[in-house]
């Protein structure tokens, strides 16, 4: 549960972070009463293409069973790892120009009377995150079987989400843009690499690769990974009480080419809060995310 209670709130305040950035450019407009209406349909739009896909994925896993099943759920988890680690170095890539970019897009249909494609622009805009918290969440519950109390789940996270955007609007220096996109940046590469392990421990089950050495070491009594800590732990870093070599070495693959990917992008790229924290920024703005320098 809590692993999918920090997809739903980082992705859900990334999502609002999109949404308070337009919604500040559009505010300060002369056509700010038509530009609102789109800008929420957008949103709309967005969440909607979210909704579809949930649809469509649960059609699919419906229609099968047995190994199909358990092969089009080890494709999701795969392809769950695989996004969130794309999102990560998809920010740290654009950050520097994630705000100018989107508020050029805006103003270009904003020029050309274009109310449509400044939909288009937010529905693409906001459901790319909640298109991608649903195959985090279906990668989620298909490592666990499930996810228990999703419906509080949901709930709890767009809360936090909310709580979490409000107070990154006040311009705390201790809890600012540039720390939250930091710290959540980490776990995202660290529940992308759980998934990851649970992928190969499900190929594994399925008989496709083999385990090489099972178990490489037996730490149960330190902490059991069946427990509620440990348990907690393995959702979050892939950790196992009693592993077998072949997802060790899987992960350890993973993590050495995710620092090296890591020290490469932060020689280059900033941070996403540097978009909107930026000296080069124009000043705050009522409904901007105001973040101080750090």
């Amino acid at each position: 549960m809590g692993n999918a209670l920090f997809i739903v709130w980082r992705e859900s305040a990334e999502a609002m972070l999109v949404v308070g950035i337009l919604y500040a450019w559009l505010k300060h407009r002369p056509d700010a009463a038509t530009g609102m209406r789109f800008l929420w349909g957008g949103v709309a739009a967005g969440a909607g293409l979210a909704l579809v896909l949930a649809l469509v994925m649960l059609g699919i896993a419906s229609s099968l069973s047995g190994n199909a099943l358990d092969y089009f759920q080890l494709a999701i988890m795969l392809a769950a790892s695989a996004l969130i680690v794309q999102m990560v170095f998809w920010m740290r890539r654009h950050g520097r120009t994630f705000k100018k970019d989107l508020e050029a897009n805006m103003a270009r249909n904003a020029r050309a009377a274009n109310w449509w494609g400044l939909l288009i622009v937010v529905a693409l805009a906001v459901g790319r995150e909640t298109a991608e918290t649903v195959v985090f969440l279906y990668g989620l519950g298909a490592e666990k079987g499930g996810i228990a109390n999703l419906p509080i789940v949901l709930v709890l996270g767009l809360g936090a989400a909310f709580a979490t955007f409000w107070l990154l609007q006040q311009g705390s220096r201790i809890v600012s843009w540039r720390l939250f996109f930091r710290v959540s940046e980490i776990l995202l590469l660290l529940l992308a690499g759980a998934l990851l392990v649970s992928g190969v421990e499900k190929l594994i089950a399925l008989d496709a690769v083999p385990a090489l050495v099972d178990p490489v070491w037996n730490t149960s009594r330190l902490l059991d990974d069946s427990g509620r800590l440990g348990g907690l732990i393995a959702s979050f870093t892939g950790y196992r009480a009693r592993p077998a070599l072949l997802p060790l070495l899987v992960l350890a693959a993973y993590w050495i080419l995710v620092c090296m990917f890591l020290r490469r992008s932060g020689r280059s790229a900033l941070a996403p809060a540097s978009a909107i924290a930026s000296a080069k920024a124009p000043p705050p703005v009522e409904g901007l995310p105001r973040t101080g320098r750090n």
